[in-house]
């Protein structure tokens, strides 16, 4: 039996780290969590936050991901809305306003707020 969900693992392009760093962590406010030492050769970087957790792997024929995406719930999307310009809203989903956005690769990436 499933009992719940522990990370969601998106590709990125080798070298691409700081800018992950900035996005997830400075924009998006989740904190960096050391790699396992065996994992952290390979590249990539992982995050977590209050319940969700975040890996950004290195792929070196990267494509991002732009139709699948990690979908976030958070408790005030206009201030996301605010720090990311080229954020799209979709009010599309019962129950949600909603933003659609890239990380610095061109993963999209979903923000949801509950009416």
């Amino acid at each position: 039996m499933i009992t719940a969900f522990h990370h969601v693992l998106l590709a990125a392009p080798p070298g691409s780290e700081p800018r992950l760093r900035a996005f997830y962590a400075g924009v998006l406010g989740l904190r960096e969590v050391p790699k396992p030492p065996e994992l952290a050769r390979r590249g990539g970087v992982w995050f977590r936050g209050e319940g969700v957790e975040i890996h950004l792997g290195v792929e070196e024929d990267f494509r991002p991901a732009r139709k699948a995406h990690p979908a976030f719930l958070v408790d005030d999307l206009d201030a996301y809305a605010a720090k990311i310009p080229d954020a799209v809203p979709d009010d599309l989903f019962p129950g949600h306003r909603r933003i659609y956005v890239t990380d610095p690769v061109g993963n999209r990436i979903e923000l949801l707020q509950a009416l």
